[in-house]
């Protein structure tokens, strides 16, 4: 007897159950191999992107370690530039070229400060500086080529100026010789002119020109003495002076306006008298008139002619 249709689907299933069920097993197993490449290959991928980045991170880290390094060699450089305007200014004597040092020496100060401020990185401005600085070079070495012609040119000056120091010091040596043999001379002559006075004696004498000695008798001093013979000395009229000085060093004078010039002051006189001088030997006598109070003791009588003391008597008077 045929199988109802109901029935026949019952023995369909079951005999479609363990085929659906192998079925299912291998598509889990499928996905799960499948999975396990994408996830193995994403893995991959990321890993790669990660070394890719890391290598980049790092070539980007060296470049700018090495933009860095060159920044500050240049920044050295600069400084070096700075260094070397600096101590050839204090070697310069000329002005004009001490300006331009000067005004060369604050363009590399103010690249020194662009370059504090300037990126590493930006190296467009790097190379520009790089290239200012062999231009600033080359003008350094140009004034360089002056400073040194300029140092020959001091040096040849200071070995002349030597050689004209040297002569004139001796020139000047020269002739201080010969102004102290002119002043030796003159003093020579000043001497072998001036005048002398000798034989000076001092007679205190009374009334009746009698020599006295006693004070209470004696009305006048009698001074008499000799100017000698000199051939040298200037002839004409002279001017004769005596000082005569008491014990105390007072002088005994007429009058407060009866003065002298001396070696450089005015100074008083006791008697004057003008002679003729002939240059030969000539004796003179001159009075003092004893009108004033005489202490016992040792007195002076100076003379003095054309400036010069050409004599001294001392005398002693007593009671």
């Amino acid at each position: 007897m045929p199988l109802s249709f109901p029935i026949k689907l019952y023995f369909c299933a079951i005999i479609a159950i363990p085929m659906n069920t192998e079925l299912k097993e291998n598509k889990e197993v499928n996905k799960l191999s499948l999975l396990t490449v994408v996830v193995a290959v994403l893995i991959l991928v990321v890993a790669g992107a990660v070394y890719y980045i890391f290598r980049q991170q790092k070539q980007m880290e060296d470049m700018e370690q090495g933009y860095e390094l060159d920044k500050e060699m240049l920044a050295d450089e600069y400084q070096e530039l700075s260094v070397q305007y600096e101590g050839y200014k204090f070697s310069v004597n000329n002005d004009s070229l001490m300006s331009l040092l000067a005004t060369e020496q604050a363009k590399v100060q103010r690249i020194q400060e662009e370059l504090r401020t300037v990126k590493a990185t930006n190296t467009r401005r790097i190379n520009e500086l790089k290239k200012e600085l062999e231009t600033l070079r080359t003008i350094m070495r140009g004034y360089v080529i002056q400073i040194d012609s300029l140092n020959r040119e001091n040096e040849q000056l200071k070995t002349e100026n030597k050689q004209v120091v040297t002569q004139y010091r001796q020139a000047a040596a020269q002739a201080a010789t010969l102004q102290k043999e002119k002043t030796q001379l003159t003093e020579r002559v000043t001497l072998a002119g001036r005048l002398d006075a000798v034989d000076i004696t001092v007679r205190p004498t009374n009334r009746r020109s009698k020599t006295v000695k006693r004070i209470k008798q004696m009305e006048q001093f009698e001074i008499t003495f000799k100017i000698t013979r000199n051939i040298t000395a200037s002839t004409g009229e002279k001017t004769i002076y005596i000082r005569l000085t008491k014990p105390d060093d007072d002088v005994l004078i007429k009058g407060r306006t009866d003065v002298f010039p001396f070696e450089g002051k005015d100074i008083s006189y006791s008697i004057k008298r003008i002679i003729e001088y002939d240059g030969e030997e000539t004796p003179i006598t001159m009075y003092w008139d004893i009108e004033e109070y005489l202490s016992s003791g040792t007195y002076r009588a100076d003379i003095f002619a054309d400036g010069n003391h050409i004599g001294r008597k001392a005398f002693t008077l007593d009671n």
